[in-house]
């Protein structure tokens, strides 16, 4: 079974219920019927004004029987999400008209309605920015207690299944922090262990990424990924890590057991943790088009409930196989 057919088999058997604030957008629409058809989700929101919907449904020949509209103008919890925001946001001085005409934007409304626990999951990105999905993100659904940043990762599926899990790897941060401090790198490295037990069924086995092994060479760079590993070991001594590792010393056996002797991490990672954004970026995208590996996500992590953030130039597939991994972290 493909990793989407895993992820797709699992959603359905856990009837969550998803929102989709880009309710007019083809491509969602599209996906949407798909997700419903299913059983992906139990219960599909779109969010926008009825007449918007309508009309994009009807040019996009879909049928919108089974799915709940929700129109913030419209709905009768309007006041109570208005409410809601202004006191999240009243620290920041806003004014009550400010909170209701925020929170009538369909992201907005969509990340209310998933910390008030009338869905399950959220995902957007279709033909919004990460920027405005990650602003109603962190300032309605919030991150994890304890977590100070959220992060994400993506999962890369090989062609060979030799590896990381059968073929499948955890690679991140490769779309959210530019240059994270020790503390944030940390923070990925502990949220990225998760993801891989969450999405891969298997005991993380993580490597802190850098180009030096071991001492290898000296660099302030280097240095942060030293301490970063130091914060992850004293916080979650149970999550099997090391570093700093080079890649080649971090995924092939032989190299690792010359470059890094003893290492319970070299050799075998499934969990790569980039010391920046440009080389996660870099790095994912390189082994998508050289390799042919399949880049699912980004997963947003650290987040309180499940959300998740598309490209604005994902397929049909791209937004199924995304739903379903963010209903299964409910």
């Amino acid at each position: 079974m493909t990793f989407p057919e895993t992820m797709i088999n699992k959603a359905i058997s856990m009837k969550k219920k998803l929102v989709l604030p880009e309710g007019t957008e083809p491509r969602t629409l599209n996906a949407a019927r798909i997700i419903l058809d299913k059983g992906i989700a139990s219960q599909v929101y779109l969010v926008g004004s009825d007449e918007a919907i309508n009309k994009a449904a009807k040019a996009n020949d879909v049928d919108l029987s089974g799915f709940t509209l929700i129109d913030p103008e419209k709905s009768n919890l309007l006041d109570d999400f208005k409410n809601e925001y202004y006191e999240l946001r009243k620290h920041k001085n806003i004014t009550m008209d400010l909170a209701e005409k925020i929170i009538k934007s369909p992201l907005s409304w969509g990340a209310m309605m998933l910390r008030k626990g009338i869905v399950d999951g959220m995902v957007a990105g279709a033909e919004n920015s990460t920027a405005n999905v990650l602003i109603a993100s962190f300032t309605i659904i919030k991150t994890k207690p304890g977590i100070k940043s959220a992060s994400s990762s993506f999962i890369m599926t090989m062609k060979d299944e030799k590896w990381g899990v059968n073929g499948n790897m955890v690679f991140s941060d490769c779309a959210t922090i530019p240059d994270p401090n020790r503390e944030e790198l940390a923070e990925i490295a502990i949220a990225s262990s998760d993801t891989c037990k969450t999405f891969l069924g298997a005991e993380p086995i993580t490597a802190m990424l850098s180009f030096s092994t071991k001492g290898s060479s000296k660099h302030p760079n280097i240095d942060k990924v030293k301490e970063a590993l130091e914060i992850v070991q004293k916080k979650r001594p149970d999550i099997n890590i090391d570093g700093e590792l080079q890649l080649d010393a971090a995924i092939v056996g032989t190299i690792g057991e010359k470059k890094a002797p003893g290492s319970k991490v070299a050799g075998k990672a499934n969990v790569l943790i980039f010391p920046d954004l440009q080389s996660g970026n870099i790095g994912y995208k390189i082994t998508q088009r050289l390799a042919g590996a399949d880049a699912w996500g980004p997963i947003l992590q650290g987040f309180a409930k499940p959300v998740s953030d598309l490209s604005r130039g994902c397929s049909i597939e791209d937004i199924i196989v995304t739903s379903a991994m963010t209903l299964i972290q409910a």
